[in-house]
């Protein structure tokens, strides 16, 4: 068998590898995605509960809908808002599901390489088959030649430290049965009993970090609630753009949030503590959090921390895989300059497809929010428009491969972090200007900015 007559491996059934699938399908080529989780959008279920900033109309592939349309699938509302939850059994699953046994699930990739070429040699390299290396949830192992590997495994499942150096803080391990990583759940009870009438620290700036100070003002606003507070630890400082774009922003939803996240800290539910970067995280005769900075200085003893700092790709399975990627963002090197926070934090991303995500190793593309490596900047439409693009140079087809398309709404503002979060993955350490030194303040008077009056997260 030759290579071209071999399948093209798609790792991760979210919404950007079933979108990389169903194009691959439309265009006639074999195509099986491998998915680690139970079910289809297995991710994205786990924060079912936090609504998109995306509206149903551009959330949904269109080569997608293509595949779709004929099984009986009804688009739903393009002006209404999902949820995480509505995403995956609404759209992410039917997909699925009309791919048939194109999708596996339960099938974990353990490691991607050239047939019988480790990362070291050149030798005929390009001529050999990708070999991807698979463990099943029932523990056996298998390995599957490819003509093509698309990495679509997304970042969900490595999210970054509170640490402000980037490494987890010291302690922080030890206290991890006070500490969450996700925006909770306040629907469950048991979430609001673990919150309500205690005192939570929030660590992030972005779009998440947003959603859990909205969540825990409503909850302090409930009768179950009463005594609940939170502490909003910011490593950077206030500035006019720290909660968005506000009323400029295009995507309404997003600028909402902002705003409900100002409005807590307004009416005295959460207070900020800006240009903290936390270095240790300890525990008071009581078993509460103390957390640390670097400066030595030490907050008041907390219930839980949420720690929303952004999420990192996963690229142990790729070490013998020749990828070029930017030292500071783990990023494809000519995406990167793009999308780099300490550069850009507003506007748009510059159109950009297969050639920004190519790499030395031909034929291996990393796609969705694993291209963004630690970028926060990422939108659906930003993943559909990759895997229209990289589907299309697997094809041969350069002309529609390159001819890419790319326009993002746009946030009005400049200078924060997570602005163009789809859903929940910010990176706090963004921006490139220095912090002040930590101090409690008022948010009453920063900005222009007010509490929404409809809308929400």
């Amino acid at each position: 068998m030759s290579t071209q007559q071999l399948p093209v491996v798609v790792i991760g059934a979210g919404p950007a590898g079933l979108a990389a699938a169903a194009h691959l399908a439309e265009r006639g080529i074999d195509t099986l995605v491998l998915e680690a989780g139970t079910s289809a959008g297995a991710a994205v279920r786990e924060w079912g509960h936090v609504r998109l900033f995306s509206t149903w109309g551009e959330v949904v592939d269109p080569a997608a809908e293509k595949l779709l349309t004929p099984t009986g699938w009804t688009r739903p509302d393009p002006a209404t808002y999902p949820s995480g939850g509505d995403w995956a059994a609404l759209y992410l699953q039917p997909l699925a599901d009309a791919l048939g046994d194109r999708v596996r699930t339960g099938a974990r990739v353990t490691g991607v390489s050239r047939a019988g070429r480790d990362r070291i040699v050149d030798a005929d390299r390009d001529e050999q088959p990708f070999v991807v290396h698979i463990t099943h949830a029932d523990g056996h192992e298998e390995r599957v030649l490819a003509r093509a590997v698309i990495d679509a495994s997304g970042t969900w499942a490595t999210p970054s430290p509170a640490g402000g150096s980037g490494l987890p803080a010291l302690g922080e391990r030890a206290a991890s049965d006070r500490i969450s990583y996700r925006v909770p759940d306040f629907n469950d009870p048991a979430v609001r009993a673990r919150y309500a009438g205690r005192r939570t620290a929030v660590i992030g700036s972005g779009a998440s970090a947003f959603t859990a100070l909205a969540y825990l003002a409503d909850l302090a606003k409930a009768a179950d609630g009463t005594g609940t507070k939170g502490v909003w630890i910011l490593r950077r400082g206030i500035s006019g753009s720290t909660f968005g774009g506000g009323s400029a922003d295009q995507l309404p939803a997003r600028g909402a949030l902002g705003l409900a996240a100002k409005a807590a800290v307004d009416e005295g539910h959460a207070d900020a503590v800006t240009g903290f970067r936390t270095e240790a995280i300890e525990r008071d005769t009581e078993g509460r959090l103390i957390l640390v900075a670097d400066d030595g200085r030490r907050l008041d003893p907390v219930d839980e921390v949420i720690v929303l700092t952004g999420f990192r790709p996963d690229l142990s399975f790729l070490s013998e895989i020749r990828l070029r990627l930017d030292e500071r963002l783990e990023a494809p090197v000519e995406l990167a300059p793009l999308i780099d926070p300490n550069q850009h934090s507003c506007g748009t991303v510059y159109p950009h497809g297969h050639r920004e995500l190519s790499h030395p190793e031909e034929g291996v593309y990393l796609v969705g929010m694993k291209s963004y490596g630690r970028a926060p900047t990422f939108l659906a439409l930003t993943g559909y428009e990759q895997v229209r693009s990289v589907v299309a140079a697997i094809a041969g087809d350069t002309d529609s491969a390159d001819r890419v398309e790319l326009t993002l709404p746009e946030t009005g503002v400049c200078g924060g972090a997570g602005l163009f979060d789809t859903s929940v993955a910010e990176e706090d350490s963004a921006g490139g200007c220095c912090a002040p030194a930590p101090t409690l303040i008022e948010l009453g008077a920063v900005g222009t900015l007010r509490a929404p009056t409809s809308g929400g997260c």
